[in-house]
């Protein structure tokens, strides 16, 4: 790339996979969740191995798809046939249902009729995952980097706009279609719009003339970023890694139960619950674009040290709110939730913004494609498995039931409890970043 003018096919092509494939998260991230708590079981338990699993899975095929695309030099392919399988695969969540399971397998007791649609369920989220990460993850994202050049700081800038538009697509939009069209309408048009984007890919994607197939060690580029000399010698990138990974757990701890806890423990009905997530992901929208042009320049270790302290803030002052004005006036409750959601969340989209941002600027460009499956353990991996953990035992200790009127069971409702224990977990976020300013100092 010469200078920092990117072409309109360029703009196109990163702003569409950009923002469908954040939509394809959050709704898994989301509605996945929530499909398996309203309609097959309501145990907390059952999304909590989905959501560990799901992270297993993507990081290994990060790491694996990543260094396959660098070998074969493409990823056109990669992102297009990925997308379009993505997507039919999420389409394919509209005929499960308990129903079906029964139907499907000639089974009549309850209890097997519910694990098997849960392990169906879980399989298929796992499968979905491998096609996203290879698409999204691996391919897109070294796409990105190999066709931007010195214009990437201003495509990056688009591109961490886009988990928010998704998000405010999604939970504020999408609540809507499942109330129209029920959960088999929202996968049916979600999976359509990704395998329509696979498509589109196939005559939109160019790859970049300078990639060619490698022939390294498959072996070699794998273990590249757990050598000790490696780690030794980028010292500071790792020490991000380890703050995104007590970040990550932190976040996972209440997040996969956000909707789930709107729900069921502030009894917040759909349409509550869209327009106060609507309302603070807009608001997180309009002041993460003010904020993004007031950063250049400035000390962002400063800054990660500032938004961990509004993040943690966040999180204590929801946890405040749901246990002093639960059984409010709605009103009063709706909007003390979304102004204390408004300050979780711009902390947690700009520590995000800013550790990402770190990471790409220290982590050595020749070998970007080893170090994604690195990225993604500290990532996705440990946030994923360890941090829905802790938040399914929060769950379950504080012991907050009740009886299910579908099919008569105890269910577990997630509990306040698991923002104030992750705002307690991300206090941890200041070690490593203390250690990266003192590095600066010296």
């Amino acid at each position: 790339m010469k200078n920092h003018s990117l072409s309109g096919r360029l703009w196109f092509v990163l702003i569409l996979f950009g923002l469908v494939g954040q939509i394809a998260w959050s709704v898994e991230n989301i509605y996945f969740n929530l499909f398996i708590y309203n309609t097959i079981s309501k145990s907390t338990s059952s999304v909590t191995l989905m959501v560990q699993l799901s992270g297993i899975v993507a990081t290994f095929v990060t790491l694996f798809a990543g260094i396959l695309s660098d070998r074969l030099g493409n990823r056109k392919y990669f992102i297009s046939l990925g997308y379009l399988f993505w997507g039919f695969l999420t389409l394919s969540f509209a005929f499960i249902s308990k129903e079906n399971t029964s139907l499907w397998f000639g089974i009549k007791d309850e209890t097997q009729i519910i694990q098997l649609t849960i392990a169906i369920v879980i399989t298929l989220d796992c499968i979905m995952t491998a096609f996203g990460s290879t698409a999204n993850d691996a391919a897109f994202n070294a796409y990105v980097t190999d066709n931007t050049g010195n214009a990437r700081s201003l495509a990056e800038g688009v591109l961490s706009a886009m988990p928010l538009i998704a998000m405010l697509i999604v939970a504020g939009g999408f609540g809507m279609i499942v109330i129209a069209l029920g959960y088999p309408g929202l996968f049916i048009a979600v999976g359509t719009l990704m395998s329509l984007s696979g498509l589109i890919g196939l005559w939109f994607i160019k790859d970049h003339p300078d990639l060619k197939a490698q022939k390294s060690d498959f072996i070699s580029d794998m273990v590249y970023g757990f050598r000790t000399s490696v780690i030794l010698n980028h010292k500071r990138l790792y020490l991000y890694f380890i703050a995104m990974g007590i970040y990550g757990i932190a976040s996972q701890i209440y997040m996969p139960y956000l909707i789930i806890f709107m729900q069921e423990y502030l009894s917040f009905n759909a349409i509550q619950y869209s327009i106060v997530l609507a309302g603070v992901i807009l608001g997180a929208s309009v002041i993460t674009i003010f904020l993004g042009k007031q950063f250049d320049g400035k000390d962002k270790d400063k800054l990660l040290v500032q938004f961990s302290s509004i993040y943690i803030l966040g999180m204590v002052s929801l946890y405040i709110v749901a246990k002093t004005l639960k059984g409010y006036d709605s009103t009063i409750l709706m909007v003390s939730v979304g102004f204390t959601s408004l300050v979780l969340i711009t902390g947690f989209v700009q520590v995000l913004a800013l550790l990402g941002a770190q990471i790409r600027d220290y982590t050595p460009i020749e070998n970007t494609g080893k170090l994604q499956g690195i990225r993604m353990i500290f990532f996705v991996l440990i946030p994923m498995f360890i941090g829905p953990m802790i938040g399914q035992k929060i769950n379950e200790s504080t012991n907050l039931t009740y009886i299910d009127p579908a099919n008569g069971s105890l269910a577990h409702v997630p509990s306040p409890e698991i923002f104030i224990t992750g705002a307690i977990f991300c206090l941890f976020i200041f070690y490593p970043l203390m250690l990266i300013r003192r590095g600066n100092q010296n």
